[in-house]
């Protein structure tokens, strides 16, 4: 047995190293065939889809929103403007404690305290290099006070921004309403496309209902930026010289009402503050001249970032001023009506222009102990129509309500305007409400509260019960009585006019129709009752039209707030503020030639004629000429 045998074998280790070298050449090489493979790919036949590529990551696309339009009124002075104003940005990334920085803001008055959750929100929920805005609108002395201590605040400073502004505040703010940052419903509904960049739309009024017109079209601007999306500096002209050309926005249409603001101004002002509304417009136009619905609020603040504290301050005003009483305000008209009803008693033959009626200061139904009382106690006396409706007669009414019908006082008051809305160009009208008998059976559930009562048709005859409508429908009416019938649309924009050619595209007035009475001697008897309401020998409101350089027409109404029982006297300065009469009135002049009709309403007002009839006075006064101050 042979005991030596070799250590190695060198002969197969050499084999096996060489086997190894030449496996591990052949994958390098195919490695590096891939590779290269690869590189001609990529720098060859995909080079112009991958430079594209590259291209797109250094050059981004930033939307340039268009300036909005403006709106002005009938001799063009601005009612909503852009102006040049600073507003407050901060940007996250370079900010290292975002709350403390956002707590130092508040102790220094340039934001809220209650915003500084929101605004930490939204600097955590975007880009950290895209500024988030604080405050839309600075003040000169928050500009000074915060370039003072702007060491002390780094990643915030104040940049230059268009903002909108209405420079008459309060006076316009339910007819022209304001602008406000988009929310998530905004972003539903609207075009994003068109709108980027834009940070506010039209909330309410005309800033809603226009927006389209008022908004413009947003264009488009090419940025340089590095890999982190940031802008730098171009480096190369080539490069800028290779891209699109940057889109200019279109700017937004501007806006021409028909409101007047020295006849805004006297509506407002007459109001002193109660809550109430006016409306005045051409009847033969439907141009509305006045819109007013006070108290008001300054629209300004929701255009430039409003505190969660004022808008709840103003949204639980007892007094309600962001409502618009105007158009939507549905109050019972009252003894405004009349005139119309009388119309329609005379032509469905319930009653005629001889019929009289003894006043005692009340009525009642056949075997009904219930009295339905007369505004004047003692009564009228002797009254036939004329006189009912200069004196205001309410039993004449009464009476006459069995004749005529809750139907027929359906069918005609529908005729001129009540009960529907009058389609104005602004968003938000009611339609206010004329019962009839299929109104009832369709509204109510059970079968005594479907039955219509002729108790019921006794209030309807002045104005109360069901009965509703709005400051522009009795506004609309009253145009329709000056014109004999004849109803034309309301409409508060009077133009639009592109900014760029200046040329104005005009609202033509748009017919109605008109109310089916065509007895002219009806129409002479009722026209001049309405007459002598105000400048007759006994009218309701003939103090306020005594001496008057031209000739009205108008009627007076009070709208019951509460009820009062058969046994209690009524004595309204008794009566807590808020549970007293609407006072109520309806005009035009001049009488002959009508060229403005008004409704007023003032909340609890009392008197139709002592205080709602002066109010339309000094607005017809202002329109035609004859106010002291008149502007020619």
């Amino acid at each position: 047995m042979n005991l030596l045998s070799p250590i190695k074998d060198h002969h197969s280790e050499r084999r096996l190293f060489i086997g190894r070298a030449i496996v591990a050449s052949v994958i390098s090489v195919m490695l590096l065939g891939v590779v290269i493979a690869r590189l001609v790919q990529l720098q060859v036949f995909d080079h112009e889809l991958f430079a594209e590529k590259s291209q797109g990551n250094r050059v981004r696309i930033e939307a340039v929103p268009p300036i909005r339009g403006l709106i002005l009124d009938r001799k063009g002075r601005v009612i909503a403007e852009n102006l040049p104003a600073y507003q407050l940005e901060l940007i996250p990334e370079q900010v290292d404690d975002i709350d403390d920085t956002l707590s130092r803001l508040a102790a220094i008055d340039l934001i809220e305290q209650d915003d500084i959750p929101r605004f930490t929100a939204l600097s955590q929920s975007g880009q950290q290099f895209k500024p988030v805005t604080l405050k839309f609108r600075l003040t000169d002395k928050e500009i000074a006070n915060f370039a003072i201590q702007r060491p002390r605040f780094p990643g915030v400073d104040f940049q230059p921004r268009l903002v909108r502004h209405y420079p008459h505040g309060e006076l316009f703010a339910h007819a022209v309403g304001y602008v406000g940052a988009l929310d998530t419903r905004d972003m539903q509904r609207l075009d994003l496309a068109r709108y980027a960049g834009t940070s506010h739309t039209g909330k309410t009024g005309v800033e809603s209902s226009f927006e389209d017109n008022l908004h413009g079209d947003a264009g488009f601007r090419h940025l340089i930026t590095n890999a982190r999306g940031r802008q730098v500096p171009a480096d190369s002209s080539e490069l800028l010289d290779s891209l699109p050309m940057d889109e200019t926005p279109s700017p937004g249409s501007n806006i021409y009402l028909s409101l007047d603001l020295d006849l805004q101004q006297v509506a407002y002002d007459a109001l002193e503050g109660r809550r109430g509304a006016v409306v005045a417009l051409d009847p033969t136009t439907g141009e509305v001249l006045a819109l007013v619905s006070t108290p008001s609020f300054d629209p300004n603040p929701f255009a430039v970032g409003m505190s969660t504290a004022q808008y709840d301050a103003l949204q639980d005003n007892l007094d309600r001023p962001l409502f618009n009483r105007a158009v939507r305000g549905t109050y019972p008209p009252g003894s405004t009506i009349k005139p119309m009803l009388a119309l329609a008693a005379l032509a469905t033959g319930a009653t005629n222009l001889t019929r009289k009626s003894f006043c005692i200061g009340y009525f009642q139904l056949e075997g009904d102990e219930h009295r339905y009382r007369d505004w004047k106690p003692e009564g009228h006396g002797p009254v036939d129509l004329h006189d009912a409706i200069a004196q205001s007669c309410d039993v004449y009414f009464y009476e006459l309500s069995g004749e005529l019908g809750i139907d027929n006082m359906h069918e005609y008051l529908t005729q001129f305007g009540l009960g529907s809305a009058t389609g104005v160009d602004v968003l938000g009208e009611r339609p206010g409400l004329v019962p009839s008998r299929e109104w009832k059976r369709n509204n109510f559930r059970s079968r005594d509260d479907k039955r219509w009562y002729h108790g019921e048709t006794v209030i309807a005859s002045i104005g109360q019960g069901f009965m509703l409508a709005t400051p522009l429908q009795l506004a609309s009416a009253a145009g329709a009585l000056a014109l004999r019938g004849s109803r034309f649309k309301p409409h508060l924009v009077a133009a639009v006019e592109d900014p760029l050619t200046g040329k104005r595209e005009i609202v033509e007035p748009e017919f109605l129709g008109s109310v089916a009475i065509d007895n002219e001697f009806y129409w002479d008897n009722i026209l001049e009752a309405m007459h002598d309401v105000m400048q007759g020998p006994r009218g309701t409101a003939r103090t306020v039209g005594f001496g008057a350089d031209y000739e009205m027409a108008g009627k007076s109404g009070t709208a019951q707030v509460v009820s009062i029982a058969q046994d209690e006297e009524y004595d309204e300065d008794e009566l807590e503020e808020r549970l007293r009469d609407h006072a109520l009135f309806i005009s035009f002049a001049p009488f002959d030639d009508p060229h403005i009709a008004v409704a007023v309403i003032v909340e609890n007002g009392s008197s139709g004629s002592g205080v709602a009839a002066p109010i339309a006075k000094a607005v017809m006064d202002k329109y035609l000429g004859y106010a002291a101050d008149a502007t020619k």
